[in-house]
């Protein structure tokens, strides 16, 4: 396999119901995980994008966190509609979307 043009983690941590920190998975990040890999097969981007599932990567109560490098920018909230947009404009076209941006003091 090529090197990747992005790499992106998806934060798959998983927590007991009621902890403090929260967890990705108590939010969706297994559907959010799903849809990367099948946007990823539509548009047959195997030898571009490396999409691997990640321990914690930040703001836990902010999930589910998407990390794209090689930015290193962090997205958060994200919701399984928001990743073709995700990967439409940042993955493969290179343009950071502001509104998923974690802040500035998180990341």
């Amino acid at each position: 396999m090529p090197k990747p043009k992005r790499h992106l983690f998806v934060c798959m941590q998983q927590r007991p119901p009621g902890h403090p920190r929260g967890s990705c998975g108590a939010k969706g990040c297994n559907e959010v995980f799903d849809e990367f890999l099948f946007q990823a097969q539509q548009r047959n981007t195997f030898e571009e994008v490396a999409i691997t599932a990640s321990g914690c990567i930040g703001p836990c109560g902010m999930g589910p966190n998407v990390l794209i490098y090689p930015e290193g920018v962090l997205y958060s909230g994200v919701s399984r509609a928001d990743v073709a947009e995700i990967f439409d404009k940042h993955i493969l076209g290179g343009e950071v979307i502001e509104r998923l941006k974690a802040p500035a003091d998180v990341w």
